[in-house]
């Protein structure tokens, strides 16, 4: 059975960066399956990317090497990093974007090549590594073992005893405010609100209103999200992230 790779970036599509990056996976492992997560996380936005990252890898198959490269410090002293944890492989910076992964992880830092180009350690650093991994070589042999790994966590929602107090921690490509608050928490019939504004009670999905409507709803990733029906509820309340919420 052929390796996964999984690659989540702030590339874009718009320059081959992206290529160059699957160029170097598909030479040094030849035979793997690149999947991409997303090459749209906003530029530098390394809490966006933590959220997807923690959305999508643990969907995939035991095996899978995740290569993510959300990198505004490429170049500088901060670390590049793989890791294994829940039979999973990962790659990437160490500057928190990782911070969602089981604090079981085994960390081990890569090593920077003199020829590595400064901004570009996609390529030339962590996409080697992926593919190291991608073809069975052991973690432990990319490099010495690294601990205090930076860990950045999204921010977590609390009960204030009389509501559940959380946040837009992520905004979708649809202007749905996706929020920190499990499903779960929030009895039926509490109505939400989101900055000063009341959405009301949950519903299931986007049909339960009219169009132009705002709607809550328990969505796809197991918390609370705010959307417009056929719109957008950044434009409609003119939030986004941080932005509390109160069920």
């Amino acid at each position: 059975m052929s390796r996964v790779i999984t690659l989540l970036t702030d590339y874009g599509l718009r320059d081959s960066y992206v290529a160059e990056v699957k160029a170097v996976l598909v030479s040094r492992a030849p035979g793997v399956v690149l999947v991409d997560v997303t090459h749209d996380v906003p530029a530098g936005d390394v809490r966006a990317g933590q959220y997807l990252l923690a959305r999508a890898w643990h969907r995939f198959p035991t095996g899978t090497v995740h290569l993510a490269i959300v990198d505004p410090g490429v170049g500088t002293a901060r670390r590049a990093l793989a890791g294994a944890v829940a039979g999973h492989l990962f790659v990437g910076p160490d500057n928190g974007l990782l911070s969602a992964l089981p604090d079981a992880a085994r960390w081990v830092s890569l090593p920077v090549p003199a020829e590595a180009a400064a901004t570009f350690h996609g390529r030339d650093v962590f996409a080697p590594a992926a593919a190291r991994l991608a073809s069975d070589e052991p973690l432990e042999d990319l490099g010495p073992p690294a601990t205090d790994v930076k860990r950045s966590p999204l921010p977590a929602p609390r009960f204030d005893g009389a509501a559940w107090v959380g946040e837009v921690v992520y905004v979708d490509r649809f202007g749905t405010l996706v929020t920190n608050l499990p499903g779960d928490a929030v009895e039926p019939g509490v109505r939400l609100v989101a900055g000063d504004r009341e959405v009301g009670a949950l519903r299931r999905t986007f049909g339960d209103v009219d169009p132009g409507h705002l709607v809550a709803f328990v969505g796809s990733g197991g918390t609370i999200e705010i959307a417009v029906r056929n719109g957008s509820a950044v434009r409609l309340l003119g939030a986004g992230v941080g932005t509390t919420v109160r069920a």
